[in-house]
């Protein structure tokens, strides 16, 4: 996730791009830069956030009227000032380009264009687009940009500029945000609308596939044949606040939609023509099949995150393996050894129990893999390896994006163990493979749906207790759900093990309850209807989340909340997001500030 500002007309842009870039920092703050065009393009870049390079640009006035400006969140490459945007291509190219988003198929790009005598100054993907352009420009920058795109594979966005050309903004975008501001005489470009909203509210919106050419005059949308598209200019009367939330009430709310986005960038090019490549994951294949356990230490929503990846470990790659909260197993003295990996899962990597964990790991000889989505984090400098997710800045303390981009990356973890260890035949690897892909999509087919916890929430929003329940990968799914209801609703809620629940927990059970049950399908399905069967019993209401074609459930609980169908293990990915969803529309109906519950901070930086 990052943010791009494009700007062309009769005015002086530097300042336009530069609040531009202000408006959209909660899209990265790792760097900025900006590309100003006035016979030559002038690039700054800085690391940090967007004051770094307002200060470094200065307050003086510039004359170009043509430009673009980048705030990264880093997903390929460090963050430095070498690998900050806007990127050029060849020296005396006259190419400039920013982009948002994973290009798949880079490796196979950056390699043909050395080949053919690109010289590369940067270790990012975005970089290709640059020189792609450059490769095909013989004086027709919208074929250049045209003939580029179409050899892209991914989920981007990426705006591109000329020195030659002092009145043209091109972009494309597939699958990543894009929207065209239209003024009098001069024309924005941008991810979000509050790059430009002071400035304009009549919009244009970028849809997929489609390729942009922007001008003083206005934009000309082309598909990626060059065929002219009509696009309507719409007017928007969003307010300040609800812009930089991008017309969401809660900066929550929109993380929660931002999660098809999220997985998608974290599978990304790591799953590219049903290829696994986890880079940065530093095993050997002998290594990997020497390892004797796993241990995977985190704390709160990733600690739910890091019991599904016990599961999948065991399940795939048939590794002994034991999850644990960071905070406990720091002050345990650890049977672990060089045989041993060990992962800590922070979404910041500032977390202070599992930095501290990390380093008694290290300390034993264990191989400590960090999984962060933060890089340059404290956790990224005290690893061996790291594995980043890409969900981009979370703004809302109670995650929601941060947890499933950790599931996932759980999931083609655990698939590359298995493949390298054999322990996952080839048929079946592609079939996971396939539907690990296609995860994004089922994850948004599940929001759409999110109109069915209204009525669950208008029921049970003033309910004193709720209990929570799950089996084999359904637990961890119930605790993070309950975690997430008590965090923004202050409900006291329990999550238990559905199993376990005559063991203490049904005593709570009576005609007020709401009881919360994963009920999707894998082999404990049966059991869970009898554990359903027994809440029923004692008077208490179900609110089942189940997978879809399942409808015998229904038969037992009051609430059906269907998922679609995929493999089992893969449900986690999607049963989180009603229950995200339910605890949201509870946490409303009782006025509570959700993106900032009592109590809580983003990250624990302290014990």
């Amino acid at each position: 996730m990052c943010g791009i500002v494009g700007y062309v007309g009769d005015r002086e842009c530097k300042e336009l791009l530069l609040t531009g870039l202000e408006r959209l920092e909660y899209r990265g703050y790792d760097s900025a830069g900006i590309a100003l065009v006035n016979g030559s393009i002038d690039v700054t870049r800085r690391v940090g956030r967007v004051q770094m390079l307002r200060d470094a640009v200065g307050d003086g006035s510039h004359p170009a009227t043509l430009g673009l400006a980048h705030t990264r969140w880093a997903t390929h490459g460090g963050v430095t000032e070498s690998n900050a945007h806007p990127i050029e291509a060849c020296d005396g190219s006259g190419v400039t380009a920013v982009h948002n988003g994973i290009i798949e198929n880079y490796v196979q790009l950056r390699t043909r264009l050395l080949e053919q005598g690109h010289q590369f100054h940067t270790d990012t993907d975005s970089e290709v687009i640059s020189h792609l352009v450059e490769e095909h420009y013989d004086g027709d920058l919208v074929e250049a940009v045209r003939l580029a795109y179409n050899e892209l594979h991914g989920h981007f966005a990426f705006a591109v500029i000329h020195r030659d050309h002092p009145n043209e903004i091109l972009a494309a975008r597939r699958q990543c945000p894009l929207v065209v501001g239209v003024g009098d005489g001069e024309t924005f470009m941008a991810s979000a609308i509050p790059a430009f909203m002071s400035e304009t509210r009549r919009v244009q919106y970028v849809l997929d596939d489609e390729i942009v050419v922007a001008t003083p005059e206005g934009a000309t949308f082309l598909t990626g044949e060059g065929d002219v598209i009509e696009r309507p200019i719409e007017h928007v009367d969003w307010d300040e606040s609800a812009a930089e939330k991008q017309g969401y009430e809660t900066f929550m709310l929109k993380e929660i939609h931002e999660q098809p986005d999220a997985i998608a960038e974290t599978i990304g090019e790591r799953l590219y023509h049903g290829e696994l490549q986890l880079d940065g994951l530093n095993l050997d294949e002998q290594q990997i099949r020497e390892l004797s356990r796993v241990v995977i230490l985190a704390c709160g929503t990733a600690y739910h995150a890091g019991l599904i990846g016990r599961y999948l470990l065991e399940e795939w790659a048939r590794i002994p393996s034991e999850s644990d909260i960071a905070s406990e197993w720091r002050y345990r003295r650890p049977v672990i050894d060089e045989r041993t990996l060990v992962i800590a899962v922070s979404q910041s990597g500032e977390t202070i129990d599992t930095i501290a964990a990390m380093k008694e790991a290290r300390a034993h000889g264990a191989h400590v893999l960090a999984v962060t989505n933060v890089m340059g984090s404290q956790a990224t400098r005290d690893c061996d390896s790291v594995l980043y997710t890409r969900a981009g800045l979370e703004v809302g303390v109670a995650a929601s994006k941060t947890f499933t981009s950790q599931v996932v990356l759980m999931y083609l973890l655990a698939l590359k163990l298995g493949i390298v260890r054999g322990t996952i035949d080839a048929t079946r690897a592609e079939t996971l493979l396939a539907q690990v892909r296609a995860l994004p999509e089922l994850a948004q087919q599940t929001l759409d749906r999110g109109h069915l916890v209204e009525p669950i929430a208008d029921r049970f929003w003033e309910s004193e207790f709720f209990l929570y329940l799950g089996r084999y990968i359904g637990l961890p799914i119930a605790l993070e759900g309950a975690l997430k209801l008590k965090e923004i609703s202050y409900i006291p809620t329990d999550a238990y093990a559905a199993g376990e629940m005559k063991h203490g927990p049904i005593a709570l059970l009576d005609d007020s309850t709401p009881v919360v049950v994963i009920a999707t399908d894998n082999h404990v399905y049966e059991k869970v209807l009898s554990n359903i069967q027994e809440v029923r019993a004692r008077g208490a209401h179900v609110i089942a989340v189940a997978t879809e074609g399942n409808t015998r459930i229904e038969e037992l609980a009051e609430y059906v909340l269907y998922l679609p169908r995929t493999e089992p293990e893969l449900q986690a990915a999607l049963a989180i997001l009603p229950l995200q969803q339910l605890a949201y529309a509870i946490a409303k109906r009782r006025g509570l500030d959700i993106d900032k519950p009592r109590n809580l901070a983003k990250t624990v930086t302290v014990e």
